[in-house]
């Protein structure tokens, strides 16, 4: 039993502590993990500044985490191929393989679910930043030959990775993006992987514009400063095949949905709420609209297509805080004129 390994504890919004936990030795089946990496997420950031989102919120003390990368330091029976020492990207995805939905492969939408750090099921499943943490021998993606900065943005591509998946063959299609946070921009970088041909991206930020920008983007649009940015692209009942709409905005699914031609495919991965949708625009251009949440599979092919160097993450890591500047971090993490993708070192 390890003791006082710490951990990053949200117990109500603005209340955040650096707190000991206690880990045993692993399992059949199981791993013990040395933290190294752990990127901070727009859930944690809600969970710290709101104490929630939407329906879902803290009814009792929470590790915050589903972002990471670490070094096993520890085997039990029946792990595989996996080796002491081995860095590994770690996969917060953890169906229950027997219900419906796992039965039919659609394991991000288990019944059953304990997705690291998620105050929606009570008693809430803690999250993964911990100095050290046991976990399933099939949640760990061999890293070798990434850094563990790397490897911890395995989770945040891997959603953007099923986002694309959701809005079909991208090969030569125009794509917009709205919204280029970690995601937005990670999504860039997804859709061209995927063979987009064009990709225009809009946000509110000049800084983030410049990091879309930096992933691959064409087009970069400063829809605060010029409202009618996507203008061009209404012309002909719509320019654009795909919209991955990552904001949660109401405001960019609209301007998005003038632009998309008839017949066109609306990918909604922004949690902002409910929003209103332009319904009669929807039906009279035969939209379609097609929802993403989380991930399974994609995050080992995350993983790899890092590996291959087929994608490229590490200009979005902007800033990296060791755990004794959690609350640091998280103020950071917040600004998004200054931050993209920032983690903690364990």
């Amino acid at each position: 039993m390890l003791q006082n390994c710490s951990s990053i504890v949200i117990h109500a919004a603005g209340d955040l502590r650096v707190e000991p936990q206690n880990v045993a030795t692993p399992a059949a089946g199981e791993v013990l993990i040395q933290m190294q990496a752990g990127g901070i997420c727009g859930s944690d950031l809600h969970y710290y500044h709101n104490g929630g989102f939407g329906a879902i919120k803290l009814r009792e003390p929470m590790v915050l985490g589903h972002e990471v990368s670490g070094v096993i330091r520890a085997l039990g029976e029946d792990t595989g191929d996996l080796k002491t020492g081995q860095l590994v990207a770690i996969s917060p995805s953890r169906p229950c393989h027997a219900c419906g939905f796992c039965a039919q492969g659609q394991h991000n939408h288990c019944l059953n679910m304990r997705f690291y750090g998620s105050a929606m099921p009570f008693p809430h499943i803690q999250g993964a930043f911990q100095e050290h943490l046991i976990v399933s021998a099939d949640q760990c993606a061999p890293a070798d030959g990434l850094t563990a900065a790397q490897a911890a943005m395995a989770e945040p591509l891997a959603v953007c990775l099923h986002a694309v998946a959701q809005s079909g063959d991208l090969t030569g299609k125009t794509v917009l993006i709205t919204g280029c946070g970690p995601i937005g921009a990670l999504c860039i970088l997804a859709a061209r992987n995927a063979g987009a041909a064009r990709i225009i991206a809009t946000d509110l930020s000049d800084y983030t514009l410049t990091m879309a920008k930096l992933c691959g983007a064409d087009t970069v649009l400063n829809t605060q400063e010029n409202p009618q940015a996507l203008a061009a692209f209404h012309a002909d009942k719509g320019q654009v095949d795909v919209h991955l709409e990552c904001s949660g905005a109401a405001a960019a699914l609209a301007a998005g949905l003038a632009c998309l031609r008839p017949r066109g495919i609306l990918v909604q991965l922004g949690l902002g709420g409910d929003m209103t949708v332009p319904m009669q625009a929807l039906t009279a251009k035969e939209i379609s609209l097609r929802g993403s949440f989380r991930f399974h599979e994609e995050f080992f092919t995350a993983v790899k297509l890092m590996q291959s160097g087929a994608i490229t993450v590490d200009h979005l890591i902007t800033h990296s805080f060791p755990i004794s500047e959690a609350i640091q971090a998280f103020t950071t993490a917040s600004d998004r004129r200054q931050a993209m993708k920032v983690q903690l070192q364990f």
